[in-house]
């Protein structure tokens, strides 16, 4: 119900720009095309963690990215699932080519957030823009749909300011997939809406490989270079 009247009342309602903040409109297009230029970048990191597949963002997390994502994350301004959908779209269409996976269904399998999380946001967003993503790249005739195969099987801290160290620590463990959410062999692309240190993307293609599931990648909007 929650979503509904935040979806509904970003329509009505005058509202900024949530990248800007100046044009009035959901999202100017200016801050839209910040989303992505076309080009999947590849994510680097240092240290990198071990079993990470590898990982690509549409475009860097900074200025109206970051805002962008955090309108969509933790404001619950829900029309932003599409343009974020979309630059998902295109790390993803990157790396589905780059595994050779043609003839196949890819499961596109979002890191899951904690229950509570998504209780006190009223909405999971890592979720809603895989579907939105999912969609764009059907449309485009690549064989995908959206698994919510993983769930957190422990509470983790905050990582907020955690070193990749202790974030690597911190997840260890946390993620299993759902019983029977993933057939063996299956390809699974993971997404997320961001990634720092690629700790959590780690973690989920542990929790992909334990269940049987093959990572051939992990799909980001956005990321910090490493290199």
């Amino acid at each position: 119900m929650r979503g509904w009247w935040q979806e509904l009342g970003s329509l009505i309602l005058p509202t900024a720009c949530a990248g800007c903040g100046e044009a009035r409109a959901v999202l100017c297009e200016p801050c839209r095309a910040a989303l992505t230029d076309g080009l999947a970048r590849r994510m680097r990191f240092a240290p990198e963690p071990s079993g990470l597949p590898a990982v690509y963002a549409a475009t860097e997390y900074r200025d109206q990215v970051r805002a962008v994502l955090l309108a969509h994350k933790e404001r619950g301004v829900l029309p932003l699932a599409g343009p974020l959908g979309r630059a998902l779209a295109v790390s993803a269409r990157a790396l589905c080519a780059r595994a050779a996976v043609a003839g196949r269904v890819v499961e596109l399998v979002p890191v899951p957030s904690a229950r509570a999380t998504v209780a006190r946001r009223g909405h999971d967003p890592v979720r809603r823009i895989a579907l939105a993503a999912a969609g764009r790249l059907r449309r485009e005739g690549l064989a995908v749909r959206v698994r919510p195969a993983l769930r957190q099987c422990r509470p983790v801290a905050d990582q907020a300011g955690l070193s990749a160290e202790r974030r690597a620590v911190n997840l260890a463990g946390a993620l299993v997939a759902r019983t029977g959410a993933l057939a063996a062999g299956a390809p699974v692309l993971l997404v997320d809406d961001l990634v720092t240190t690629g700790a959590s993307l780690a973690e989920a293609a542990r929790a992909v490989r334990a269940a049987g599931g093959v990572p051939v990648g992990a799909a980001v909007v956005a990321g910090n270079s490493r290199g």
